[in-house]
């Protein structure tokens, strides 16, 4: 019969050793609605079940209503009667932009997340997105529909115009993410926070104008892959969407030449150094093109060609 394993118990004289930094973490993870009375149960009771059994963070949800008309207030706060780790938070003006920076800001997890109601994205990319922000790795996570990995499964004319804007930011901004419009992301609430108060739009074009500020200031933005399929009972204007973004697109261009894109308040980030105590790697002569002073062994050196035009002298015989 096998032994079991001992349990690890600490010396006496030394101090425990200290918990596992994802378990000390907290996620808020915010779901704006507005008029989803039929959807909001179902999306509701998917994302605690997941949460229960897959995440391994202290977490919350956090049901924000936008103004709406029907019953999805009374709904969500049905929903948070019957979970206590559901939480509503009612709103009296509408706007995505808004619901989210108010829960955001609100908030005292320290990564605060947002997806959309209908659960396009899949769950799975859940851990991946909070897990290097729980770390520090980086400072804001978005899920990305056009990220190599990732599996989309939409109509054409939604993935033209997708693909279309994305491609004008990256043209007019030369950012390096791919997909600013999936509703999929996740930040640092330390960071996020004085982001947020640079962020004028309250409306669609917030998710483009937050990732277009951070990367401005220098954050680390990191792209998950995701699993996305169209919610085909969506409402979402598509066009009428991005041609109200291509107006921001210009406003925060011009924000960026003025200066009033910068964000002074950040918190600093250590500056690298090597991760051997032993490391020398500063101390070692630089080359512009170390190539060419580090010979391949076994090499033989070549002799060096004379210039054009020059004719070696011969001796004088005599």
């Amino acid at each position: 019969m096998p032994a079991e394993p001992l349990a690890a118990t600490p010396h006496p004289g030394r101090p425990r050793p200290a918990p596992h930094p994802l378990s000390t973490v907290t996620v808020d993870l915010v779901i704006p609605v507005f008029n989803e009375e039929r959807a909001l149960p179902g999306c509701v009771a998917t994302l605690h079940d997941y949460c229960t059994r897959r995440l391994p963070f202290d977490w919350t949800i956090t049901i924000v209503d936008n103004a709406s008309t029907d019953t999805t207030r009374h709904v969500a706060q049905d929903l948070a009667g019957h979970w206590p780790r559901v939480r509503v938070v009612s709103l009296d003006r509408r706007g995505k932009g808004n619901a989210v920076r108010t829960a955001w800001t609100g908030s005292s997890a320290g990564v605060v997340v947002y997806m959309d109601v209908d659960l396009s994205t899949g769950l799975d990319a859940l851990v991946p997105l909070v897990a290097p922000l729980a770390v520090g790795h980086c400072d804001l996570a978005i899920g990305s529909r056009l990220a190599p990995g990732a599996r989309t499964v939409r109509g054409a004319r939604r993935e033209l115009l997708s693909r279309g804007y994305n491609a004008l930011i990256r043209l007019t901004h030369g950012t390096r993410f791919r997909d600013t419009q999936c509703g999929f992301k996740a930040a640092r609430a330390e960071v996020v926070g004085p982001l947020l108060r640079r962020v004028r739009d309250d409306s669609w074009f917030f998710d483009t104008e937050l990732l277009l500020l951070a990367e401005h200031n220098g954050l680390r933005v990191l792209e998950v892959p995701v699993d996305w399929v169209e919610d085909v009972d969506s409402r979402v204007d598509v066009t009428g969407t991005i041609a109200g973004n291509v107006r921001g697109l210009a406003r925060v261009a011009l924000a960026k030449l003025s200066g009033a894109a910068a964000v002074t308040d950040l918190p600093t980030r250590p500056a690298p150094g090597p991760t051997h105590p032993d490391a020398v790697l500063r101390d070692r002569p630089r080359s512009r093109r170390p190539w060419l002073r580090c010979p391949r062994p076994g090499a033989r050196r070549r002799r060096a060609l004379p210039p054009p035009g020059h004719h070696p002298a011969t001796p004088a015989s005599g």
